[in-house]
């Protein structure tokens, strides 16, 4: 049985390699989140060390945009998208107050409110908590009332972005027999999104 590298030995080989391809490393701005799913309780592990330098242990982190957690579920990032739909919804109900209406508040929702709301859903809809997902609709339905129409629900707009994100990848892939965008009879096919 081949010996296995300490973590330490793998953060500074890590560090090392960065130094050699020209990487910079911001320790400063690194952080740990550990994800531990055993079921008896350990001592923490020791802390990592890079350039020398300790690194911070996080439960919770936010990653381009989308908060991650050491349970690996979404309710730190339900909780974020939650608070900053109230805020845009209050927003949205004051532009209804000083009297816009029609198409021009439905352009707000969608381009200030929903994308808010409904940033990153590819990654988390399919598998937030039934709780976090009626928390997520009470928001859509208060600006369904804002707005005076019908909006759609979390799941609904979930498995819509999802089923882009196939279509989009199926046509970005090169080695995929439909990217030729044309039939066997050599028709031109035409993808409306």
């Amino acid at each position: 049985m081949g010996t296995t590298e300490s973590t330490e030995d793998l953060f500074k080989d890590f560090a090392d390699w960065c130094l050699r391809n020209n990487l910079q490393i911001n320790a400063g701005k690194t952080k740990e989140l550990v994800v531990d799913f055993r079921r008896r309780r350990h001592s923490p592990p020791a802390p990592v060390s890079i350039q020398e330098m300790d690194i911070d242990t996080v439960k919770s982190y936010k990653y381009l945009g989308v908060h991650l957690n050491d349970s690996l579920d979404w309710s730190d990032n339900t909780n974020a998208l939650v608070k900053k739909g109230n805020s845009r919804l209050f927003l949205l109900r004051r532009l209804r107050s000083f009297g816009v209406q029609g198409p021009l508040l439905r352009t707000f929702y969608d381009s200030v409110v929903a994308s808010a709301i409904f940033y990153g859903i590819v990654c988390w809809a399919s598998s937030i908590t039934d709780r976090d997902r009626r928390r997520m609709d009470r928001l859509v339905r208060r600006a369904s009332s804002v707005l005076g129409c019908p909006l759609d629900s979390v799941e609904v707009v979930g498995n819509r972005e999802a089923m882009m994100a196939k279509l989009s990848s199926l046509l970005n892939n090169t080695s995929h027999p439909s990217t030729g965008h044309s039939d066997s009879s050599g028709q031109l096919l035409q993808v409306q999104v």
